[in-house]
């Protein structure tokens, strides 16, 4: 167990390190630069100014190697429009983030394997059919448009919830206005929940049929032992790997929920940088969004190995 760990986390770095000089590269070729920070009034000697103060007028590599020493140490450069180092920037949204995505993620899943389970029980009948039905309805909604329309139905016509996410600047404070949190979590929800509720019914239709679901119901167990005592953990193995490898797809759904509601947190801060071209700021986010990306399908690697150890032996 401790070799297959180890060889996860090198190659948890190797790709951390490429995703940094990709991401470095590319942000490099966009157009606009110093001036877009800038402006459109700024002088040529305001932009010169500014260029050598970023270091842009060294090579690439010599900027990337600035740049890795400094984000090794915690520095992420520092944000013109902001007038903020990107660490604290980060510091102080990600936590916020970390709060919408994981309530909304936890609150999926759980619907998702209770959904997942109730449709492989009652296959090919009615129920199941209308559940797929309603699960590919909101799997094929556009997060904005979601959004949107919960806005609409709970905000505009029937003022049950505010339109506009909590503004706190603590965690505490989001809690304590919590009905602000009810539309954008209801929104990563419901276009989430359709994809995990998928997974889980595809494989719990399989699970079911396999012979050891067949003999423990010849020994006398009932249909929801051998559902729960004994499919139940194998049906988890894909949602476990589905989990970690959804961070960037779940990012990329605060994002857009974020910027619908005016949640405070590092999508916003991430649009936000993107108008203003602030590319410190894409930078820094980028990166930590793809350390969570690889942490996530380790984590998720090392969990699939417990839940089955065959695994770990064949790798």
């Amino acid at each position: 167990m401790i070799g297959y760990i180890a060889r996860r986390v090198v190659q948890a770095v190797l790709v951390v390190f490429v995703v940094t000089v990709v991401v470095f590269i590319l942000l490099h070729q966009l157009p606009g630069g110093v001036r877009s920070m800038l402006g459109k009034t700024a002088t040529p000697q305001q932009v010169a100014q500014l260029t050598q103060q970023l270091g842009l007028d060294k090579p690439i590599p010599v900027q990337y190697g600035k740049w890795l020493g400094g984000f090794l140490q915690g520095n992420m450069g520092y944000s013109i429009t902001q007038n903020q180092s990107v660490a604290s920037l980060i510091a102080e949204r990600l936590p916020k983030t970390l709060v919408l995505t994981g309530l909304s993620l936890a609150i999926a899943v759980l619907l998702a394997i209770v959904l997942g389970l109730l449709q492989a029980v009652w296959r090919n009948k009615a129920v199941d059919y209308v559940m797929t039905f309603v699960a590919f309805v909101f799997y094929a909604t556009p997060t904005f448009f979601m959004g949107l329309i919960l806005v609409l139905l709970f905000a505009v016509k029937w003022h049950l919830f505010p339109a506009q996410a909590p503004q706190a600047t603590s965690i505490g404070g989001l809690f304590a206005a919590g009905s602000g949190l009810v539309l954008p979590v209801a929104t990563l929800v419901l276009v989430s929940v359709a994809l995990f509720s998928r997974y889980v019914r595809a494989s719990a239709v399989d699970e079911l049929t396999e012979d050891y679901a067949r003999t423990a119901r010849a020994k006398g167990a009932g249909e929801t032992r051998v559902l729960f005592g004994h499919v139940l953990r194998n049906v988890l193995i894909p949602v476990v790997t589905l989990l970690g490898l959804s961070l960037p797809w779940v990012f990329s759904g605060a994002l857009v929920v974020e910027s619908v509601f005016n949640y405070p947190g590092m999508g916003l801060l991430f649009w936000q940088a993107a108008v203003q071209h602030d590319y410190p700021i894409l930078l820094g986010v980028t990166v930590i969004i793809s350390v969570a990306t690889v942490i996530g399908s380790v984590l998720a690697d090392i969990t699939y190995a417990v839940l089955d150890p065959r695994v770990r032996y064949s790798s």
